[in-house]
């Protein structure tokens, strides 16, 4: 039997995590992205290689950091490290110019505060 990919497992977990906390069927995906049923539990028991027509509306359907796909080690992070990339994410323009300056100043004072 075929050994399955590391990256398809990691994809099928991502995906599963992401469909199971948003409160949707396989089928409800499925359909939202105009993809047959069978893709998507193909692709959440690590079976499916989607071409980037499926993997892109499912991404962007479940609303997926496409950086856990392909960095999977931030998974390992700190789930505090996550959070703030997500604060950061959601940020405007506008809003992440204002807050640079900030965040650079708190950083500067923890690390001085670090070496001490």
């Amino acid at each position: 039997m075929k050994e399955i990919p590391e990256y398809s497992i990691i994809l099928g977990n991502v995906v599963k995590e992401a469909r199971v906390k948003s409160g949707i069927t396989q089928s409800e995906l499925a359909s939202s992205i105009d993809a047959a049923n069978r893709t998507v539990l193909n692709i959440e028991n690590g079976r499916g290689n989607p071409k980037l027509e499926v993997l892109f509306p499912l991404v962007r359907e479940l609303n997926i950091d496409a950086r856990l796909i392909f960095n999977p080690e931030m998974l390992n992070e700190a789930p505090w490290l996550n959070r703030v990339r997500r604060l950061v994410d959601g940020c405007s323009e506008e809003e992440a110019e204002a807050l640079y300056p900030a965040i650079e100043a708190i950083l500067r004072t923890l690390r001085t505060k670090d070496s001490k």
